[in-house]
């Protein structure tokens, strides 16, 4: 790697390091958070009330030093509410464009799957096009953008699932899960004074993390490698456990997400093993099983590494 590029490569791993100040021994769901900024993606994040999802994203926000927004979103959350709306100014006698939440460089939904369909949609364009609609007119968002969606996979009474076209437009998802014993004393222990996330500081700058992710853009993935990915894609369609299969849009981001893996690590090259290591946080959102599979218990993560442990890297 060239010098520019190892430098962006340590800001990587400073981002994560400031980030674990208020995360207590959850350094894998920092780095996929990291990462996925890097590849420019969006992350859902899925688990249980009270194991640091909002904390997790506004330290990212925090730690980039750009603009955050957050909704908590419930049924009375309306899609003007995240894109914005016109609004008639009589002293200039025409229509102003007044932003909505969305507007932002990191923009946190916050429990996404309690608000309406109608909502939800509003998000899809954003997401994918980077851009926003509001009567007829066309509106760019900051960059870098980035959408961090949580969700409580437990509680199902009032909630909204989201479809398979949303959630195919979030990079990957995460699970935080509970804390050690040990790590739960040195949460009691951070968070008896004062809420550390109150001090965190800003490390690096808008920029450098779209220096950043050009810099992944340059990461090879050789033709051996990009067969693999194939192949774990194509065993997902006609896996016996699985309804529905992953789409292009997920063999793309496979193969996104395996070199910002590989640059984390040090190498300008993606190897088996990167895939091996994101394949799960990328696709077990993607795949639906089958009602059998449900029946025992099989779950999407389960049945992801029964694919890795059987396709071989060819060649």
């Amino acid at each position: 790697m060239s010098e520019i590029q190892f430098t962006k490569r340590t800001l990587l791993h400073d981002m994560t390091d400031n980030i674990a100040k208020v995360m207590v021994g959850k350094r894998e769901p920092i780095e996929l958070l990291c990462l996925a900024l890097a590849c420019d993606g969006h992350v859902l994040i899925e688990d249980v009330p009270g194991t640091g999802k909002t904390t997790l994203a506004i330290a990212l926000s925090k730690t980039i030093g750009g603009l955050n927004n957050r909704i908590s979103c419930t049924p009375d959350v309306m899609p003007s509410d995240i894109t914005g709306f016109s609004m008639y100014n009589p002293k200039e006698q025409r229509f102003e464009f007044k932003p909505g939440a969305i507007m932002t460089n990191v923009f946190l939904a916050d429990e996404i799957n309690r608000t309406p369909p109608k909502t939800q949609a509003g998000l899809l364009e954003a997401m994918e096009e980077k851009r926003i609609t509001v009567d007829g007119q066309v509106h760019t968002l900051p960059k870098p953008f980035f959408v961090i969606a949580t969700q409580n996979p437990v509680e199902y009474l009032g909630t909204y699932p989201l479809p398979e076209a949303q959630l195919d437009r979030f990079l990957i998802k995460i699970k935080i899960g509970y804390p050690s014993p040990e790590e739960e004393v040195k949460i009691i222990e951070r968070f008896a004074t004062e809420n550390p996330l109150d001090t965190l500081e800003a490390i690096t700058d808008l920029k450098a993390i779209l220096g950043l992710q050009q810099e992944i853009l340059e990461v090879k993935v050789k033709r051996r490698v990009k067969d693999y990915i194939v192949n774990l894609v194509s065993k997902t369609r006609s896996h016996n456990d699985i309804a529905l299969g992953l789409s292009p849009r997920a063999t793309l981001y496979i193969s996104k997400m395996a070199r910002a893996w590989a640059y984390y690590q040090g190498r300008d090259f993606v190897t088996p093993d990167d895939v091996k290591q994101i394949f799960i946080s990328v696709c077990s959102h993607r795949i639906v099983p089958k009602s059998e599979a449900k029946y025992e218990n099989l779950t999407p993560e389960m049945i992801l590494q029964d694919i890795l442990d059987t396709v071989v890297v060819q060649g």
